[in-house]
């Protein structure tokens, strides 16, 4: 598994390769599992939806929150629903679809304000990105707005982030979608007025990996949010496979990331 191999460096010691054209400005964070440990949160709270729609259609195999979160991590309750269809042969209305996830965002933010805490390590880092001011931040996320309006309210994180720069595959865009549609990147790129170039994207998942780098966007792959040494390693190379330029694994490693980006 590819590491950083200092984490020692400050905001002031980042500097952009001068024979490079494009100086990265920007900073574009998925949310779940990337700045909130929200993942296992929202799959356990959305599991029992899954199983109520399969028993509805007669299908007797079920989901817990982990084997949700194992096949459909990176995507929206949009998604998931689409993809349980296309795997078990079953077609629900789209009114259905929206009652649905009306119901699942309910629950889950209902969860997740009880519950959510920020992934370890990202608090400092943030409140260093935000004195320096050396770069802009948004969230780009494939959940529904209040979700992740929610999840960063409940961590504290709120203030690092613009109102506007907090973005939604499931709300901010005309046509819903979800990662790994770049259609979410590309948006936010327009709204804050960057290029996609001038940008860096950190993802912990393939679907948020295959968004952000289709979009053209240079990614940090952080996967400090998977339990285990074993899980971790795996994940590196799904999200190397899919595109990051690097592998973190821990938040401390991300000012060496940048500075390594910055000197490609």
């Amino acid at each position: 598994m590819p590491k950083v191999v200092s984490a020692s460096l400050s905001i002031s010691s980042i500097g952009s390769n001068p024979d490079n054209a494009v100086q990265i400005t920007q900073l574009l964070f998925d949310c779940d599992n990337t700045l909130v440990l929200s993942e296992e949160l929202a799959f356990e709270a959305c599991a029992e939806l899954a199983n109520e729609m399969l028993e509805k259609h007669n299908i007797a195999d079920r989901y817990t929150g982990p084997d949700l979160m194992t096949t459909f991590v990176g995507q929206n309750f949009r998604g998931l629903v689409v993809g349980l269809q296309k795997k078990h042969g079953f077609n629900i209305s789209d009114s259905e679809v929206e009652e649905y996830v009306n119901r699942e965002l309910g629950k889950v933010i209902e969860t997740l304000e009880a519950k959510a805490e920020p992934c370890v390590g990202v608090m400092p880092v943030l409140e260093e990105l935000d004195k320096s001011k050396k770069y802009g931040m948004a969230v780009v996320s494939s959940s529904a707005l209040s979700r992740v309006q929610a999840s960063v309210k409940k961590v504290g994180q709120e203030k690092f982030f613009p109102k506007d720069h907090i973005f939604s595959a499931a709300t901010s865009l005309p046509v819903p979608t979800t990662k790994p549609d770049p259609a979410i990147y590309l948006h936010a790129c327009k709204v804050i007025g960057k290029d996609p170039g001038e940008c860096v994207a950190v993802e912990d998942s393939k679907s948020g990996t295959l968004s952000a780098v289709r979009a053209g966007i240079p990614t940090i792959g952080y996967v400090g949010s998977y339990g285990g040494v074993i899980k971790q390693q795996e994940m590196a190379e799904v999200l190397k496979e899919a595109g990051v330029k690097l592998i973190m694994d821990d938040w401390s490693q991300f000012m060496d990331c940048m500075a390594q980006i910055e000197a490609m």
